[in-house]
């Protein structure tokens, strides 16, 4: 079973390369700029690389310590509850305790969450579970908030060569999640360390973020917030533009389904013989596909407000697949599927949120929503039933999810359908528009 994986992970980086439209403006070719930039990957990217390093065989190194399957649903819940509670504070708690300090925090937490994988307790695992979620969403919250501070507050560079930076970021990430497949694959089997190894190779990274952004990185701070005041302001935004309802629950569902699949590719997978490292290469090659398959399309004049019922129906399609009896090529088909789908449906969701809630916290109607979807999945996991007709039958609950989705895009598509606001215009997406 390596043909498949492999040839489905070459044809698709070939797929992002072609699909990849050309950039509408030249790069900015300003020193002191790309010196700050640079300053900011380095920092940014090995934590991004050590991010990637510990997803593709979690659930095979819990396995192979004996655990069961409602075990090891129990400590992924550990994880997705932290992570969804937390993320709900997150950027108060970073634009209090200082953005730099985070980002260094986030590399400690992560740090220990990979060296307690080598316990073989209970405890101990949940315990680097819940830090995991806790460094996650720090790692997807100060670095951005740092970045964006610096280049607007301190150095006073133009807002628009922000998009060049995280453009820059977005592909690089792209690129380390198929690395980090690739070699999670070459240490544990290739080399047989055993499925620990990527955890333990993912520390070097994380060391050297956390000391490159510690000593080179200025600190700064965001507005001092009373958390009441900022949880209401995402709940007036969730009562005051209906749209914004519509669209929190598309992302909530489409998040949620994500974290059932987080913890179901693996069963899934696994007992065809496809290499694990090589298909987590596969699907986030297809994810990146996806998203440089939403920007070809808005080039050629394709608006998100169109494009996002059509990624959610692909959505629902891939899992109603998954939710049948397939072979292994219909299965690995299905997974690359989903996560083409959904790498078109971040994109567009995160334009349309931004146009609807310019000027507000952009972000608050899907948290609030996020918080209940993510914690019923986070409980709910222990008691998800473990045999190969059971998994079929959780991806067919979560097929007509995506249904309720798909519901929720329309009603934003025919709500939004005249409204100019949320169309790409002759300036093409600006920065902010397809980012978090």
């Amino acid at each position: 079973m390596l043909l498949l994986p492999c040839s489905a992970l070459a044809l698709l980086l070939l797929s992002c390369l072609a699909l990849e439209p050309p950039p509408r403006r030249p790069p900015p070719s300003n020193p002191a700029f790309r010196g700050f930039q640079r300053r900011f990957l380095l920092g940014y990217l090995p934590a991004l690389a050590a991010d990637w390093l510990q997803g593709p065989l979690l659930f095979q190194l819990l396995h192979g310590r004996g655990f069961l399957r409602s075990q090891i649903a129990a400590l992924y819940s550990c994880g997705f509850a932290s992570n969804v509670a937390f993320g709900l504070v997150a950027g108060l708690f970073v634009d209090r305790l200082g953005r730099k300090k985070s980002c260094v925090l986030s590399s400690g937490l992560c740090s220990a969450c990979c060296l307690l994988q080598l316990s073989h307790d209970f405890l101990a695992l949940a315990a680097a579970r819940v830090l995991a979620g806790l460094g996650t969403s720090l790692l997807f919250s100060a670095f951005e908030s740092w970045y964006v501070h610096e280049h607007l507050e301190r150095h006073d560079f133009p807002a628009e060569w922000i998009a060049d930076t995280f453009s820059r970021v977005a592909l690089c990430s792209g690129g380390l999640a198929v690395a980090a497949g690739l070699l999670a694959q070459l240490l544990a089997q290739g080399l047989a360390l055993g499925p620990v190894a990527p955890f333990l190779a993912a520390l070097p990274f994380l060391a050297l973020s956390g000391i490159f952004a510690g000593k080179n990185w200025d600190e700064n701070y965001g507005k001092s917030r009373a958390c009441g005041k900022a949880c209401g302001e995402g709940l007036r935004g969730l009562a005051s533009e209906p749209r914004a309802l519509l669209l929190g629950l598309v992302q909530a569902l489409v998040e949620s389904i994500l974290l059932l699949f987080a913890f179901l590719w693996t069963p899934v997978l696994e007992p065809h013989g496809i290499p694990l490292g090589i298909a987590f290469s596969g699907f986030t090659a297809a994810g990146a596909a996806g998203s440089a398959l939403f920007r070809r399309g808005v080039a050629g004049r394709l608006q998100p407000l169109r494009l996002l019922p059509g990624s959610v129906l692909l959505l629902a399609l891939a899992l109603l697949l998954l939710a049948l009896p397939l072979d292994a090529a219909g299965d690995f088909l299905a997974v690359l599927l989903l996560q083409l789908s959904c790498g078109i449906c971040f994109p567009a969701v995160a334009f349309l949120r931004r146009r609807l809630e310019r000027g507000g916290d952009a972000a608050g109607a899907a948290r609030w929503l996020r918080l209940p979807l993510g914690l019923a999945v986070a409980l709910a996991l222990p008691a998800l039933p473990g045999d190969p007709a059971g998994t079929r039958a959780v991806f067919g609950a979560a097929a007509l999810a995506a249904l309720v989705a798909l519901g929720a895009a329309g009603g934003v598509l025919g709500t939004g359908r005249g409204d100019e606001g949320l169309r790409v215009g002759d300036e093409g997406l600006l920065e902010g528009d397809t980012g978090e």
